[in-house]
């Protein structure tokens, strides 16, 4: 095996590995602090999730007020709120355009790049680094920390064989464990675990789930949007949560971006209970009594498919989901078939698996960590990103924490590095 050992520079320098949005944020910070940094990823090249995230349209955070935007971390608000409040949406946006990448703010109120791709955006930042002085090494995949070695020594898989490289603080950006194929792929966590990190199990969110179609509804549906319906769930703790929105039949159950907002108290509900129950209001713009009117009003010779999409506006998809999940006998009563158009019960059986997930929920617990997001266990590693135990929906959220946390490690470690300096001198 070919082992070389390397010092990174000549100064005070920092590892930085992980080449996502965190890591990139942190590896900047860092530069602007005056140390050397050197960043290392598995892959051929930095920021494989960052671009495919874009190829639809890259949505880089979200402009409502801040309270709203910071609810949409749920439980783990009170520990990503002050990484969001020191790099908030409005000062990513402003970061954004002196790369030379100007923004708008869609009509949903996502924030978007004006050309919607990912593409320019990241080749700018990583002109920016490099003339910095950030060094990249690619296809360095990291192992862990070698036994009898300092502190920060890291050992690093390359094409050349195994080698050692030894930083004065560290960065750990490594991504969660959806998208393995991207560098994502959980492969740090028992890394973690055997330095004593408290690490949360990784799981699927913004995820679809599986529900059990029957051969006519998949063969016929699967690629349908449901449009316009509110989806209403009740999680573990008895809290009832509505969503507006659009979502996606497939052939296994459903997806989408109604789906995915949804994710995480439907994953929770399936652990807890085996199944959960989402129930789907088809018609929003109309009350239960009038849906009962229409639905009464005599038919004639009409279909009942006819008959539902004259007088409600429920075809399609819609229809299809009513024949597949209401029972043929409340069809002829009109008060349970309005009932079911208001409040269509869908059973979820299984979230899809965690590789096929937008991005994951656990990861390194804000236990292990102190508030600059220094691991507790060993003093001069920083963590950032999705691998930290914390999750969001799609709309922004997820890249404006992975900025906001990378900001954060960046600043800490240059702190940390400041603080052992003077307590050298």
């Amino acid at each position: 095996m070919n082992m070389q050992t390397t010092t990174i520079g000549k100064t005070a320098s920092v590892a930085v590995i992980g080449g996502g949005p965190a890591g990139l944020m942190a590896a900047e910070i860092l530069s602007q602090g005056g140390v050397q940094v050197d960043l290392f990823d598995a892959m051929p090249s930095v920021g494989r999730k960052f671009l495919l995230a874009g190829k639809g349209g890259m949505n880089i955070t979200h402009s409502e007020p801040l309270e709203p935007f910071l609810s949409r971390y749920g439980s783990r608000r009170a520990h990503i709120e002050p990484l969001i409040n020191a790099f908030p949406p409005e000062t990513l946006r402003e970061w954004i355009h002196a790369l030379g990448v100007e923004t708008f703010i869609g009509s949903s109120g996502r924030v978007f790049p004006t050309d919607m791709k990912a593409a320019p955006l990241l080749r700018a930042w990583l002109h920016r680094l490099r003339g910095a002085g950030v060094r990249f090494h690619m296809r360095h995949r990291w192992l862990g920390w070698p036994e009898r070695q300092s502190a920060n020594t890291l050992r690093f898989s390359t094409p050349d064989g195994e080698r050692l490289v030894a930083a004065d603080a560290v960065v750990l950006a490594l991504g969660g464990g959806s998208w393995t194929r991207l560098g994502s792929d959980g492969a740090w966590v028992p890394l973690l675990q055997e330095q004593g990190v408290p690490v949360a199990p990784l799981l699927p969110a913004n995820c679809g789930f599986d529900v059990g179609w029957s051969e006519h509804f998949q063969s016929r549906f699967a690629g349908h949007p449901i449009k316009s319906v509110v989806a209403s769930v009740t999680d573990v703790v008895g809290n009832l949560i509505q969503r507006q929105g659009d979502m996606m039949v497939t052939a296994s159950g459903i997806e989408g971006g109604l789906t995915y907002a949804l994710s995480a108290p439907l994953r929770d509900q399936i652990a807890a209970s085996g199944s959960a129950i989402v129930h789907l209001d088809l018609v929003p713009g109309k009350d239960l009594a009038r849906v009962v009117a229409e639905v009464a009003h005599p038919r004639g010779s009409r279909s009942m498919a006819s008959h539902l999409q004259s007088r409600v506006g429920v075809h399609g998809v819609k229809a299809g989901l009513l024949r597949e999940l209401v029972p043929a006998a409340d069809f002829a009563d009109p008060a349970r078939l309005a009932a079911a158009i208001k409040s269509l019960p869908i059973r979820l059986i299984a979230p899809r698996p965690i590789n096929e997930a937008i991005s994951s929920a656990g990861g390194v617990m804000f236990n292990g960590l102190d508030p600059d997001l220094m691991l507790r266990t060993r003093p001069g590693t920083f963590c950032a990103g999705e691998m930290l135990d914390w999750e969001a929906p799609t709309g922004g959220y997820l890249f404006t924490a992975c900025f906001a946390s990378g900001h954060t490690a960046g600043l800490g470690a240059l702190a940390w590095l400041a603080s052992r300096a003077a307590s050298e001198t």
